[in-house]
């Protein structure tokens, strides 16, 4: 049994202060009052010293395992390494559930990601289902990111869905002229910081990029059906117009995973779908492609819920942003990286939250005198992780 004490306790409905949560297995058992912390002779005290005691984070949407597994174009690590190193990472990040956003590319034309091949996706995605069953220090949950036009691998998307081994779907279109590329200078600007290419190359290569095969709505249709028969949330991606908002949710998208525009979030919030805006954004102070604030957006409440897109520390840190720089509510911005992700993919009966009866998912967040804030102690189904300890000498 544990007792963390002498903390501002993140509940779901408020921030109090004077309590202490008891952990005894995987569970959260009880809020008790300071007072009666005395009472339990036999649990071992983890001392808050005045910090936050919130829920661990739940990240859907990140694709940071691409650059651990692939650090540079020509090489691939071991997976398992990778999966295992990662996570080490991740939970000094508060990151307790993360949701590894592998991309289902036909063809990646940014830059050689050999992460990308459909062979070493699947060894990746069979990689992550092996660590449900092997020791590990968080929970590990696929996303898988398909784009439209990889026809090809429909089939294979469809048997790793049927074999219990994807945990959250998006269906993702980055062909230029929309979505996240609909201003074709931002296109064209972003290809050639990656590529050394000319303008007549770059023409060339967004005709061909605009006459692809894709996807029909259909067969949109048809996948996310089964995805939904397992319990599995669908999610659209860059939606550029509030027609496509009202079409994706037509087959069952509960989700909107970056919004490009202030009316288009909005749109989205208003029929009911979970929103997403990156904490890098929130970090810049803009988003790096030229399209919606993620503060401007939370500011008019229509996004709901905060990934770390490539950067995991981006959410700690966006957390405090967003409260002390744009003066939004603390409580309501724990939970964008707690509960509000929890209920997105289904997993709030269970995680997300400090409340009795669920699993002990908790992090401890101190402050240094300016603000920097503090991860010292990890706690993952009642396990304690990590304790980390800052000093001065």
């Amino acid at each position: 049994m544990y007792i963390i004490h002498n903390g501002k306790i993140i509940t779901e409905e408020k921030i109090i202060e004077g309590y202490a949560v008891i952990v005894e297995g995987e569970f959260i058992q009880a809020i008790i009052s300071q007072e009666e912390v005395a009472n339990y002779k036999k649990a071992q005290l983890i001392d808050a010293r005045g910090g936050y005691i919130s829920p661990g984070f739940i990240d859907i949407h990140s694709d940071y395992i691409e650059a651990i597994a692939s650090p540079r174009p020509t090489i691939m690590m071991d997976f398992n390494i990778s999966l295992r190193e990662a996570e080490k990472i991740l939970i000094s990040h508060g990151i307790t559930t993360m949701f590894h956003s592998l991309s289902f590319y036909k063809e990646d034309v940014f830059t050689h990601k050999p992460m990308r091949n459909p062979n070493n996706i699947q060894r990746m995605v069979d990689a992550i289902d092996a660590t449900h069953n092997e020791l590990h220090l968080i929970r590990h949950r696929l996303h898988a990111r398909f784009e439209i036009d990889n026809v090809d691998e429909i089939d294979s998307l469809v048997k790793n869905i049927e074999d219990g081994k994807v945990h959250l779907l998006s269906f993702m279109d980055h062909t230029p002229g929309q979505g996240q590329y609909r201003n074709l200078e931002v296109y064209r600007e972003t290809l050639k910081g990656y590529r050394d290419i000319s303008d007549d190359d770059v023409n060339v290569l967004i005709a061909e990029r605009q006459s692809t095969e894709f996807l029909t709505i259909e067969k949109m249709k048809e996948v996310a059906d089964i995805a939904l028969s397992k319990g599995i949330s669908v999610a659209s991606h860059d939606d550029d117009n509030v027609k496509k908002i009202d079409l994706v949710q037509s087959f069952g998208t509960t989700i909107s995973e970056f919004p490009i525009t202030l009316e288009v979030a909005k749109r989205a919030k208003e029929i009911g779908l979970h929103t997403i805006a990156g904490a890098p954004n929130v970090l810049l102070g803009g988003s790096h492609s030229g399209n919606l604030s993620a503060a401007e957006a939370i500011a008019h409440d229509c996004v709901d819920i905060l990934c770390s897109d490539y950067y995991p520390p981006a959410l700690l840190h966006a957390i405090f942003d967003l409260h002390e720089k744009h003066g939004n509510d603390l409580h309501k911005m724990f939970m964008m990286v707690s509960l509000n992700p929890a209920k997105a993919v289904r997993m709030d009966d269970e995680l997300g939250s400090i409340k009795v009866g669920k699993k002990a998912d908790i992090l401890i967040i101190e402050r240094m005198e300016d603000g920097y804030p503090m991860l010292t102690g990890t706690m993952v189904n009642g396990v304690l992780i990590t304790t980390t300890n800052y000093r001065i000498k």
